[in-house]
């Protein structure tokens, strides 16, 4: 934890006024820009207000402090950055322990003509979190809107490096199966007509065991049932496979042969490593949403597993980023964006906004709950004949993602509301004990789906929050 702010010897400069400080992020180095109303009115420019240059370390960080508390006491400090990868991180981190409010903004493009300068970038960003929060100035494009930074949760902030750390794992699993289908495919073509996958943990201890056509050929059938995991391959099937072996289309030249048996070697030695560390992080995952309320909480939703839970958790940090449901469903690329003009173009479609792997696990989430036997299921059901269209020749309808996509902005708005009702409920719980979390309930969904749902009113006694019972939630 950094040091408590150190009040100056001296009275500050601008003690009753707002101090916006605009930080323009270097891997060594950072530019402080600052701006108030008294030296806008001094300097008449916002470049010409005063900066200050400190390092990446915590001397630097302190020099920073110092020098805005000379100017106004540290609760009248806003201060904006830009998003820039990982280099804001540790300042970022230091400054709210410091109980200072910080902004975060996505990196702004500069005008045509205007030549990059640390010291201008940095009054820049100090200049726009002026106009947004002292002038009340409205931007049109929500990349230029800075937001308030709310740290992530403790849960949320060990699963974001997990799944960061597992996508880029299966990102490498892929690379090697795909690698390891060539070499079989040019080594021994005819493997996949008896195990159609072979990069099976049984297909892959026989290739690593026999790893060329000739030797499955001339081993002896109990050596081949040995090497296999499990029963699968079965006796006859391993039969045909030696048959095949021995008429195989597979390069005979040796040394092209000796290069891919090589190669195959150490695939197969990669991947199986790979597959080791992702069993470890689902169990470190499995292990870390039992014990968080937000993963119990999402996990009771319908379609939701433990891995799509870690991502949405992830992504989110905290809900307490996100002021309605809407800005949750813009985050996730699940909401729509309307391109009209007069009475010649009107069209919908969602928004290219969002990240990829939020995205995708959205659309998972939905594909699996529209297999279980919920109130999902019933809804797309209830849809798929209104809104798509009915293909003769095919016998069946056409353009069903369109309901995903319905359904899976109203699983966003029900993550919403769950997670925000279970922070309003944290923040009323004073005595120190942790209510349980209030869990999807499948009754409640189907009594707003047909409109007999009533709400009970929160019950309080002696200032303490008494658990509200499960019908009480707001389900979407």
């Amino acid at each position: 934890m950094p040091d408590a702010p150190v009040p100056s010897s001296n009275a500050p400069i601008l003690a009753h006024e707002t101090l916006y400080i605009g930080i323009d992020v270097g891997k060594f180095r950072h530019v402080a820009g600052f701006v108030s109303t008294s030296l806008l009115n001094r300097h008449e420019r916002f470049e010409s207000c005063p900066v200050v240059t400190f390092e990446q370390s915590l001397e630097g960080f302190r020099l920073l402090v110092q020098r805005i508390q000379t100017y106004v006491p540290i609760e009248q400090a806003f201060v904006l950055m830009e998003k820039t990868g990982h280099y804001h991180k540790a300042l970022e981190q230091y400054l709210l322990e410091m109980d200072l409010s910080v902004y975060l903004i996505h990196i702004q493009t500069r005008a045509a003509g205007i030549l990059k300068s640390d010291k201008r970038d940095a009054l820049g960003l100090a200049n726009h979190l002026y106009n947004q929060l002292e002038k009340n100035i409205q931007f049109g494009v929500s990349t230029e809107v800075a937001r308030r930074a709310v740290p992530p949760s403790e849960i949320a902030a060990l699963l974001r490096g997990l799944i960061r750390h597992r996508y880029e794992l299966m990102h490498e699993c892929t690379q090697r199966k795909n690698k390891l289908v060539a070499i079989c495919d040019e080594l021994f073509p005819e493997l996949t007509s008896i195990c159609k996958d072979p990069n099976t943990p049984s297909a892959l201890a026989l290739r690593k065991s026999f790893p060329t056509p000739q030797d499955v050929s001339t081993a002896s059938l109990e050596t081949l049932r040995v090497a296999r995991l499990g029963h699968y391959p079965s006796v006859a099937r391993l039969q045909q496979l030696q048959e095949m072996a021995r008429h195989t289309i597979g390069v005979k030249e040796p040394g092209r042969q000796q290069g891919l048996i090589f190669e195959q070697e150490q695939l197969i030695t990669e991947l199986q490593l790979l597959q080791r560390h992702v069993q470890a992080i689902d169990m470190r995952i499995a292990t870390t949403l039992g014990q968080s309320r937000e993963g119990r909480i999402l996990m009771s939703i319908p379609g939701i597993g433990q891995i799509q839970a870690a991502t949405i958790i992830a992504a989110i940090g905290h809900i307490d980023n996100f002021e309605n449901a809407a800005k949750l469903k813009s985050y996730f690329g699940w909401a729509p964006a309307v391109f009209q003009t007069g009475i010649t173009y009107d069209r919908v479609r969602l928004t290219n906004k969002g990240t990829r792997t939020i995205r995708q696990t959205l659309f998972l989430v939905v594909a699996n709950a529209i297999q279980q036997d919920c109130e999902w299921r019933k809804i797309y059901q209830r849809l798929v004949p209104l809104k798509c269209a009915y293909d003769e020749r095919r016998k069946e309808y056409v353009g069903k993602k369109k309901v995903m996509g319905r359904i899976a902005g109203q699983i966003t708005t029900m993550i919403f509301a769950l997670l925000k009702q279970d922070a309003e409920l944290l923040r009323k719980t004073h005595n120190g004990s942790f209510p349980e979390p209030i869990l999807y309930d499948p009754e409640v969904h189907k009594a707003h789906r047909s409109g007999k749902y009533k709400a009970i009113k929160p019950v309080t006694l002696k200032g303490s929050l008494i658990q509200l019972p499960s019908h009480t939630q707001k389900i979407p």
